[in-house]
C-alpha cells in the first residue's frame, strides 16, 4: 500500500482524536494539567520584562536601587510561581496518563479476546502483545509531549511575539516569521519524511516480536530437532532487517535535526541583529536590548525542543496507529443488538438448512444441511480431514455465522444468544489441551472462578487427575508452565477433563482426548470420559473408531454432507459403507471378521 499525505492525515487525525477521547473521559485533570502548564509558561514570558526594567535600573546608578530591587524580587516570585504550577501540572498528568494507558490497553485486550479466530490464527500472539503494550506506552509520551511541551511552547511564542510586537513591531514580525518557519519545516519533516521511514521500522519491530515469540513458544520442537542455529539464523534475517530499517529512520532523524539546529541560529542571528539596529537608531537601550536577548533565549529553548517535541509526537503517533488499528478491527462475530443469554436444559441440536462456507472460499463446505441431535443423546462424528466434523461443533458455539439456515439449541437460534452465555454451557475437551500458566487449581476452576477447593478437588477426582496432582509437592498449587509444559500428555487431558467436569455444561464436546496417550492414561481417561458423558449431550469427535463404539449414534461425514448415520453395529452391516471401510481401514479387518460372526 502506498504511503500517502491523506492516508498520513487521517493517520494523525485518527490517533489524536483517539487520544482526545480519552482525554474527555476525565475532563477535570486534563484542563488542570493544561491551565497548570499554560500559568507557568505564563510566568516565563514576564521574567525578561523585569530582567530589562533591572538592567535600566542598575544603569541609573543608586537612583534606581528600589526599582531593581522591586524587579528582582518579581523575578523571584515568578519563578516561585513557575515552579508550584508546574510541579501541579506534572502531579495531575500522572493519574491522567496511567487511568488513560490503562483504559487503552484493557479496551484492546477487551477487543483482541473478542475477534474472530480466523483472526487469531493469523496472528502472530507476539506481535499482538507488542502491539499492545508499544501502543500504551506511546500514550504516555502522547500526553507529556501534547500537554507538558507542545502547548507551553505554543504560549510562549504566542505571548513572546504579543508583548515584543506590541513595543518594536520588527522585531516581532522577525521573531514571528522565524518562529513559524521553524515549526513548519519541524511539522513537514516529521509527516513527510520520518512518519515513513518510522512507520516501517515500527513495522518490523512488531513482527521481531511476533518471531521472538513464536520460537519461544515453540521451543520444545525446536530441541526436538536440535533446531536452535536454524532458529537463531531466522532470527538473525529478521533482525539484519530490523536493523537496516531502524538505522535509516535514526539516520533521518539525525539530518533533520542538523537542519532544525541550523535554521535556530539563523532566526537567533537575524534577532540579535534586529536589536542591535534598534539600539544603534536610538529605538532601543541596554535593558531594551537585554530584554530582547533574554525573550529570546526562552524561545529558542523552547524552539529547539519543539523540534525534538514534533519528532516524539509523529513516532508516538505511528506506534499508537497500531493499537488504535485493533480497535477498528472488525469482530468477524459479533453479537446482535437483540443477543439475550441462552438458557439450555435438555441439549437438544438442530441444523436447519444449514449453508456455510469459510471465508472467500467459492464453495460452500454445507449445503442445506439438516441434523438433529435430540438431548442427552452421545453422538460421534467420523470422517476424513477436512470432511466437516470441526466445523460442526465451531457452529454449534458460533464461532462462525452461517450463510443461510440456523443452528438450534432447544429451539433457540444461536446467532441470536450473548455468545458468552453460549459458550458457558458448552464444555470443551480438545484433543490438545491448552492450560494456562498458572496453578492447577486455576486451570480447573477457570470453569467456574467461584468454585471452592473442595468442588475444585471433587472435579478432579472424577477425572482421575486427583492422585497425580496429590503427589506433587505443592499439590493444587503446582503451577503448569506454560501451555501446561510441566505436566505430560494424560495429565493435561484430565485437567482438561476436571474442568469440564466443574463446568457442568448440559452440552459436552469431545475432541478424541486419547489418541496420542500411553494405555495406561487412556484407560483412566476413558473411564472419566464415561463418566462426563452421563446425563448431557455429547458431542465426540472421533479419529479412531475404536472410541466410538459405544455411543448412542454415529455420524458419519464427506465433503459437508452426512453420508451415514446410525449407531456402530447398524453401520457395519452395511458392506459398501464408508463406515465399514474406514472402520476395515483401522482394524485390519480382524474385528469386522468378529463382528460379523456375532451378527451370524
Amino acid at each position: 500500500m502506498t504511503d500517502t499525505a491523506p492516508r498520513r492525515a487521517s493517520t494523525l487525525r485518527t490517533v489524536l482524536g483517539f487520544t482526545w477521547a480519552h482525554w474527555m473521559r476525565r475532563p477535570a485533570l486534563t484542563a488542570g494539567v493544561a491551565a497548570a502548564m499554560c500559568l507557568a509558561t505564563l510566568t516565563e514570558i514576564f521574567v525578561p520584562v523585569q530582567a530589562g526594567r533591572m538592567i535600566d535600573a542598575v544603569a541609573a546608578g543608586q537612583a534606581g536601587r528600589g526599582e531593581a530591587l522591586g524587579a528582582f524580587g518579581i523575578m523571584v516570585a515568578l519563578g516561585l510561581a513557575m515552579a508550584a504550577l508546574r510541579h501541579a501540572a506534572w502531579w495531575l498528568i500522572i493519574p491522567l496518563t496511567l487511568r488513560n494507558m490503562r483504559d487503552a490497553a484493557g479496551e484492546a485486550f477487551r477487543r483482541v479476546q473478542r475477534l474472530s479466530t480466523d483472526w487469531h490464527a493469523d496472528s502472530f500472539s507476539g506481535s499482538t502483545v507488542r502491539k499492545i503494550t508499544r501502543g500504551m506506552w506511546a500514550l504516555d509520551t502522547i500526553n507529556d509531549t501534547l500537554l507538558l511541551a507542545l502547548l507551553p511552547s505554543l504560549v510562549v511564542l504566542g505571548g513572546t511575539m504579543v508583548l515584543l510586537a506590541a513595543r518594536w513591531p520588527v522585531l516581532g514580525l522577525v521573531m514571528g516569521l522565524g518562529a513559524v518557519a521553524y515549526v513548519a519545516m519541524t511539522v513537514t519533516l516529521a509527516t513527510r519524511v520520518l512518519s515513513p521511514v518510522a512507520r516501517l521500522s515500527n513495522q518490523w519491530d512488531t513482527k521481531l516480536g511476533g518471531v521472538l515469540a513464536d520460537s519461544v513458544g515453540s521451543n520444545a520442537v525446536v530441541k526436538a530437532f536440535g533446531a536452535e542455529e536454524r532458529e537463531e539464523a531466522h532470527l538473525a534475517r529478521v533482525l539484519g532487517k530490523w536493523s537496516r530499517r531502524t538505522r535509516r529512520t535514526w539516520i533521518y532523524f539525525t539530518w533533520t535535526g542538523t537542519g532544525q539546529l541550523l535554521l535556530l541560529w539563523l532566526i537567533r542571528a537575524s534577532v540579535t541583529g534586529a536589536s542591535l539596529w534598534l539600539w544603534w537608531r536610538g529605538g532601543a537601550g541596554a535593558g531594551d536590548v537585554a530584554y530582547v536577548l533574554t525573550s529570546y533565549l526562552v524561545v529558542h529553548g523552547y524552539l529547539r525542543d519543539i523540534g525534538q517535541h514534533v519528532h516524539n509526537l509523529q513516532r508516538s503517533v505511528n506506534e499508537m496507529e497500531e493499537l488504535v488499528a485493533l480497535g477498528a478491527q472488525p469482530l468477524g462475530v459479533a453479537d446482535k443488538p437483540d443477543a439475550k443469554p441462552i438458557r439450555i436444559d435438555a441439549g437438544t441440536i438442530r441444523f436447519e438448512n444449514v449453508t456455510f462456507r469459510y471465508g472467500a472460499h467459492a464453495t460452500p463446505l454445507y449445503e442445506e444441511l439438516n441434523v438433529t441431535i435430540p438431548g442427552g443423546q452421545r453422538v460421534g462424528l467420523v470422517g476424513r480431514s477436512g470432511s466437516g466434523k470441526t466445523t460442526f461443533v465451531k457452529l454449534v458455539q458460533r464461532l462462525y455465522d452461517v450463510r443461510q439456515g440456523r443452528v438450534l439449541i432447544d429451539g433457540q437460534d444461536v446467532a441470536h444468544a450473548a455468545q458468552a452465555s453460549l459458550r458457558r454451557q458448552i464444555a470443551i475437551v480438545p484433543q490438545e489441551p491448552i492450560l494456562f500458566h498458572r496453578s492447577l487449581a486455576e486451570n480447573i476452576g477457570y470453569a467456574r472462578p467461584d468454585a471452592t477447593l473442595s468442588e475444585i478437588e471433587a472435579a478432579a477426582r472424577l477425572a482421575n487427575a486427583h492422585d497425580f496432582i496429590a503427589k506433587l509437592p505443592r499439590g493444587y498449587a503446582t503451577p503448569v508452565g506454560e501451555r501446561g509444559v510441566k505436566l505430560s500428555g494424560g495429565e493435561r487431558q484430565r485437567v482438561a477433563l476436571a474442568r469440564a467436569f466443574l463446568a457442568d455444561a448440559p452440552v459436552l464436546v469431545l475432541d478424541e482426548a486419547t489418541s496420542s496417550l500411553d494405555s495406561e492414561s487412556e484407560v483412566l481417561i476413558q473411564q472419566a470420559m464415561e463418566r462426563l458423558m452421563v446425563g448431557r449431550t455429547a458431542i465426540i469427535i472421533a479419529h479412531r473408531l475404536s472410541t466410538v463404539r459405544a455411543l448412542d449414534r454415529i455420524l458419519v461425514f464427506d465433503g459437508g454432507r452426512i453420508v451415514e448415520d446410525g449407531d456402530h453395529a447398524t453401520l457395519l452391516e452395511r458392506p459398501d459403507g464408508q463406515y465399514r471401510r474406514l472402520f476395515d481401514h483401522q482394524s485390519g479387518g480382524i474385528e469386522r471378521d468378529a463382528v460379523d460372526a456375532m451378527l451370524g
